[in-house]
């Protein structure tokens, strides 16, 4: 259960290499930030070996961020098989994100 921090060099390659990757972008001084990310280190754990799981800092990878069209954050994106398949913007209940990537791994 290991937490990528992805930077724009290997983000193509890491979303095209896994089947099912969840992005977390995020920045160190987002209250809520802080907030969701306890879920999604219990998200990582839930889904190890079915699911790749990785954050973004916002203010690191700003080009990613612009890519992305990330506007609010946190904004929690998962992408399958190379496409996005949804995107969530803001604190939700882990349960929230857990039916969501069960849906997407069916």
């Amino acid at each position: 259960m290991e937490i990528i921090h992805a930077n724009a060099e290997e983000f193509d390659k890491l979303i095209s290499e896994n089947s099912l990757v969840l992005v977390d972008f995020w920045a160190s001084w987002c209250g809520p930030c802080r907030m969701v990310a306890p879920i999604v280190e219990e998200l990582a754990k839930k889904f190890d070996g079915q699911l790749t799981v990785a954050k973004v800092d916002v203010d690191d990878q700003q080009d990613l961020a612009r890519r992305f069209g990330i506007m609010s954050i946190p904004t929690l994106i998962l992408f399958k098989n190379g496409a996005k398949e949804w995107s969530e913007v803001g604190v939700k209940s882990q349960q929230h994100f857990e039916d969501l990537i069960q849906k997407a791994l069916n």
